[in-house]
């Protein structure tokens, strides 16, 4: 997938305000037209512009984009950061009228999401004072430690409300909410908040908030579903005689049995101990061998010794 500079492709600076910003798309979209150009690549061309136009217009989409930053070249390929769209806040709309699906592959890796959920419910009634419209559903990607989804219980949550301020320029506005996060909540859910979107027009009700949950990475743990995983480093020796060792969970220090003769990749499941949940996932130890050093002539020695006393061939199987 190959980056698209989208100021680039209308040929303005990215400090440009939102009027140059149509002023440069309507020069392109006239150019390129293909019932009016000569250009060989007219409909390349002209798609490319209004994909271009379809971000930069739109206060939201162009502040995410410019939190990719400029360290990217036009063509070159590309692969989104991971959560780089997490603490904005949208509405999902902006799509005026434009097939975004025939948009490319580097749109629909950044703004696919946000198109799916359309513009929200915005749905209008006629009142004593003339039209009365549901405000329109707001969305935002969340990142929590996997420790809040064991906890639950409410957080202090900050997002970045990207409008269009007085100079024609985008500014991000932020906005700070205290959330209620049920205990069990698991990547990919959404919290809604109801009354939390946009403002109603003409008396009606405000529309929703849905938050999207994601965990941020751990040093430690690694989640699948309800499910979580650590990797627990053991010494030769517990490995092969069995042990009891202490490893930690997002819930607290548990002690552990290592049955004897466990070998790598060896997964020791705790019931009910993952993500909180009717039913809970389970907490999976998943074995790893970790080699003392041979840094000495003492550790050397040892090694030798070890082999003299316990011949063992790990590659017998390869009969070779």
């Amino acid at each position: 997938m190959k980056y698209k500079d989208y100021y680039q492709i209308l040929g303005v600076g990215r400090e440009a305000t939102q009027d140059e910003i149509k002023r440069a798309y309507r020069k392109l979209a006239r150019k390129y037209h293909p019932d009016v150009s000569k250009e060989p690549d007219a409909e390349e061309r002209f798609k490319e512009v209004g994909e271009a136009y379809e971000v930069l217009k739109d206060p939201e989409k162009r502040a995410a984009y410019d939190r990719l930053g400029m360290n990217w070249k036009m063509g070159e390929d590309f692969q989104p950061p991971p959560d780089w769209d997490a603490g904005f806040e949208f509405s999902g709309g902006g799509f005026t009228g434009a097939d975004a699906s025939a948009f490319s592959d580097f749109f629909e890796s950044l703004f696919g999401r946000w198109a799916h959920h359309g513009p929200g419910d915005a749905h209008r009634a006629r009142s004593s004072h003339g039209f009365a419209g549901r405000g329109e559903d707001h969305f935002a990607k969340i990142l929590l430690d996997i420790e809040d989804a064991y906890r639950g219980g409410s957080r202090q949550i900050t997002l970045q409300v990207p409008e269009l301020g007085p100079d024609g320029h985008v500014q991000l506005r932020p906005r700070t909410l205290n959330v209620k996060l049920p205990a069990g909540v698991r990547p990919g859910q959404q919290i809604r908040l109801r009354g939390m979107g946009g403002k109603g027009i003409g008396g009606g009700p405000d529309g929703d908030l849905y938050l999207e949950v994601q965990f941020k990475p751990h040093a430690l743990y690694r989640v699948d579903g309800a499910d979580v995983y650590l990797d627990v480093p053991l010494t030769p020796t517990e490995a092969a005689l069995g042990a009891r060792i202490k490893v930690p969970t997002p819930a607290g220090v548990v002690e552990l049995s290592i049955p004897p003769g466990s070998t790598a990749g060896r997964k020791l499941r705790l019931k009910g101990k993952g993500l909180p949940g009717k039913p809970p996932g389970d907490f999976y130890a998943v074995l790893q061998i970790a080699l003392p050093p041979a840094d000495s002539e003492q550790a050397r020695e040892a090694y030798r010794r070890l082999a003299e006393a316990a011949p063992f061939d790990p590659r017998r199987h390869f009969g070779v």
